[in-house]
């Protein structure tokens, strides 16, 4: 049996089995907010300081939904905007904990591949078809994107999030 299920369509409607899980498309509502995703491309380099160096720049990056579990779990779905081809982008799925009043990750993946979605059409409306998390062990979370308005929505990816880890299915 599923306790604590969200859906969230593309249409902004959420259907619910119980109130533990609020699913936000951009921003949250109530309680701690939502964490910042870490920029990992970011990295000193040996020999800082002897002569001045460029670090690469930060991939643009949008936060297209979120979805929060009983105040235990927060799951984001981040676009990433390619650094190489501008129309191109990766979608990064993170789980969150909260422990000691601060919500830590605790794992990422990517939903598909590197750089196989467009940007514009994961950062415009109704661009999650599908985000749906559960508060079950293992956490069940399903994702499906808009590829293009055209084309319409993906297959659904399906993960399972055991002791804070993403695991494929």
């Amino acid at each position: 049996m599923i306790k604590n299920s969200r859906t969230l369509i593309s249409w902004g409607v959420a259907l619910a089995t119980a109130t533990a899980a609020t699913v936000t498309m951009g921003a949250s509502t109530g309680g701690p907010p939502p964490p910042l995703p870490a920029d990992q491309q970011t990295r000193h380099t040996a020999g800082e300081g002897k002569e001045p160096q460029t670090e690469p720049q930060a991939a643009e990056r949008r936060q297209i939904a979120t979805s929060v579990l009983d105040k235990d779990f927060t799951f984001t779905l981040t676009a990433l905007r390619s650094q190489t081809d501008p129309q191109a982008a990766s979608v990064r799925l993170q789980v969150f904990t909260f422990q000691d009043g601060v919500w830590r990750e605790s794992d990422r993946a990517l939903v598909g591949e590197v750089d196989s979605w467009f940007w514009f059409p994961l950062t415009g409306r109704h661009a999650v078809c599908e985000f749906s998390t559960a508060g079950t062990e293992p956490a069940p979370v399903a994702v499906s994107l808009l590829i293009t308005p055209s084309i319409g929505c993906s297959p659904t990816a399906n993960f399972q999030i055991e002791n804070g880890q993403i695991i494929p299915t």
